[in-house]
């Protein structure tokens, strides 16, 4: 069997990558290591073509087309003639692709698509209360008509994306997103940290940065000597502005002396996020909404206490106080209360810690994914 992702986010050394790149990665190596043909193929970060082989998987990075109004054209038949270029040297059984992937791809007869639900255009419109792009609306219904089948990585982003989007009767199956749970494993504390509160991921308003940067006020008034890390890559507003730079400039300056407890570590290398874990007091992740969110399981497979949304697939992620804490990521003080119930319960937090990589284990293994993704794709291809 081979199959061929469509993504421009597989992780690449010095550039920033989302859930998606991450997802792709993990599943690629492990389909490689059953003995399965994987190619990813996107448009590339720099200016060129770039061909890599990671472990096993064929990537194809193309070189972007920058023209003004036609780039999005351009750049779907560069990665259409990359495809059939693949096919033609080694048949594709399937090409993968987020939810609005398909829409320019001409399908090559011989080859089964899929989209997997990570959370498209209509999906956070509805979550963010705002407007559906008429242009992008199309892009996502013209490229579900083109599927063959439907993965969700959550019961939520499924039940929610039907709202607005037909599967057209083709098949569908709920499957999440793999933890690599030998990767994210207990680690020994190489320094001991004391009320460290740790965020990991894109600094932005739909993570909730704001309102954790709201909540430490309060975590202080109990806990004086607690910190918040926080790491990930910048967001930016459409005038080009960074939203770390307003968060410093309106946000922390109310704070006061607080401030000087509150770092920005910037985006750090994939392999050093288990260790920033392990470091951690209690891992936060306040997210307005997700699709899945791989952040909480991660940290929780490396027994943890995780403190994460009561909202979307929240509550299929954690069972709270039992696995982990749900919060309301728009009310501050309700966070902070989650993390000083995390300070205050040293034993129910190593018992709710020890409870939340068992659970991943049952949920997120990568083996039991990987078991799952293989029997969807035969379904689909035989």
């Amino acid at each position: 069997m081979h199959i061929c992702f469509l993504t421009n986010e597989f992780p690449k050394e010095g550039f920033p990558h989302g859930g998606i790149g991450s997802f792709v990665k993990t599943i690629s190596i492990a389909l490689v290591k059953k003995g399965i043909n994987v190619s990813v193929v996107g448009i590339n970060y720099t200016s060129e073509n770039e061909t890599q082989n990671i472990e096993g998987v064929e990537i194809y990075r193309l070189k972007p087309n920058k023209i003004k109004g036609i780039s999005w054209y351009l750049n779907s038949k560069a990665i259409d003639a990359k495809l059939r270029e693949i096919h033609k040297k080694q048949r594709i059984d399937i090409i993968e692709s987020s939810e609005l992937g398909l829409a320019f791809l001409s399908k090559i007869k011989a080859v089964k698509y899929i989209i997997r639900l990570h959370g498209g255009h209509h999906f956070f419109a509805e979550s963010e209360k705002r407007k559906i792009n008429k242009w992008k609306g199309f892009q996502e219904k013209r490229s579900f008509k083109k599927s063959d089948g439907f993965i969700a990585v959550s019961r939520y982003v499924k039940n929610h994306t039907e709202k607005y989007l037909s599967f057209n009767h083709k098949p569908l199956v709920y499957i999440s997103n793999p933890v690599d749970t030998d990767f994210f494993k207990p680690l020994e504390i190489e320094k001991e940290y004391k009320n460290r509160i740790v965020f990991v991921g894109t600094v932005c308003e739909k993570k909730g940065v704001r309102q954790l940067i709201q909540s430490f006020p309060f975590v202080k008034k109990e806990f004086p000597d607690a910190t918040l890390e926080i790491y990930g890559r910048d967001w930016f507003f459409r005038d080009g502005s960074s939203y770390i730079k307003m968060l410093k400039e309106k946000e922390i300056p109310q704070l006061g002396k607080l401030a000087n407890d509150i770092h920005f570590h910037g985006l750090i290398p994939y392999n050093d996020i288990p260790q920033v874990y392990a470091d951690a007091s209690v891992c936060v992740f306040p997210s307005h909404m997700e699709t899945q969110g791989l952040v909480a399981p991660e940290a929780m497979a490396m027994q943890k206490a995780v403190v994460f949304t009561k909202y979307g697939p929240g509550p299929e992620a954690i069972d709270d106080f039992t696995t982990g804490l749900l919060c309301d990521p728009y009310d501050p003080e309700n966070i902070a209360n989650k993390i000083i119930w995390v300070f205050s319960n040293k034993e129910k937090t190593k018992e709710m810690s020890v409870n939340a990589r068992e659970f991943v284990l049952k949920k997120y293994r990568l083996e039991e994914i990987f078991l799952q993704n293989i029997n969807f794709y035969k379904t689909i291809v035989f």
